[in-house]
């Protein structure tokens, strides 16, 4: 898939881009079957939840070894639909794949995820630049009511801003940005977007974009998964105590572009 150079502008305008139902219903019915698979593998790549023991983070499913390696993941990552656009936006053709994570807000318990900046981390990993671009899939429908992502359209061009180590709010530590700066920042920037879409939806957006998601009120899971581009040239240096592969890659071979077929040798859906 080749953005145009509207499309491209618009990226570095408003620092996302989204592109409804990219994946069709047997694809996300193919990534939805991983996910149940993926879930009942005893392993520190899936984070579950303190209480019920679900899954509620599963990592490193876009490589073909490891205990959540999944051809259909990998094969999504490497897929035109996703890897010609991040070369497009990051002007580069030599990219890896800096971490995938798979995410489920968990119906009425799925908690906020506090106004971010995703490079405010991937800074502290040792990353030089924020020449990365994460590619979203939504595998259920997101929608308000269900904790769908914000965008605060423009806040990339805002830079790296300060942030503080938040702990407390969720059970992951995140770099939010303090309110005050936060609501000034608002005042002065276009109103918050909601990404919201049919499954199979994608957005791109750019590592320092503002976004944040409110609690799941829905009776639904609902699942997303993250794929993390950055360029070779840009992989981390090296620091103290970095965080594992899963989250942090050191496989810096450059992606090569596949094929658009992700269920290749995949079982058929069950109906």
């Amino acid at each position: 898939m080749r953005l145009s150079d509207e499309q491209i502008a618009q990226y570095h305008r408003d620092g996302f881009l989204v592109f409804p139902e990219l994946f069709s219903p047997d694809e996300v019915v193919a990534m939805k079957r991983e996910l149940d698979r993926l879930e009942a593998i005893d392993t520190d790549h899936v984070v579950r939840e303190r209480d019920s023991g679900s899954a509620k983070t599963l990592y490193r499913v876009h490589e073909a070894d490891g205990p959540t390696a999944s051809p259909p993941f990998q094969a999504a990552g490497r897929s035109p639909r996703l890897l010609q656009p991040a070369q497009q936006l990051l002007a580069d053709p030599e990219l890896y794949i800096y971490h995938t994570k798979c995410n489920r807000k968990a119906a009425i318990d799925g908690s906020i995820w506090q106004w971010h900046q995703d490079y405010g981390t991937w800074k502290h990993d040792g990353t030089p630049q924020p020449t990365l671009t994460t590619a979203m899939v939504m595998l259920d429908e997101a929608t308000e009511a269900n904790g769908c992502l914000y965008f605060i359209p423009g806040s990339h061009r805002l830079g790296l801003l300060d942030a503080e180590l938040d702990d407390k709010t969720t059970s992951y530590k995140l770099w939010v940005l303090p309110k005050d700066r936060l609501i000034d920042i608002m005042e002065q920037s276009p109103e918050p977007v909601a990404i919201a879409g049919k499954p199979g939806t994608v957005a791109f957006f750019h590592p320092t974009i503002l976004h944040g998601s409110g609690h799941n009120m829905s009776r639904h899971d609902r699942w997303q998964i993250y794929y993390v581009y950055n360029t070779v040239a840009n992989r981390p240096s090296d620091v103290a105590n970095p965080r594992p592969d899963y989250v942090r890659s050191t496989n810096w071979a450059p992606l090569r572009v596949g094929g658009n077929d992700i269920l290749a040798g995949q079982p058929a859906a069950v109906c």
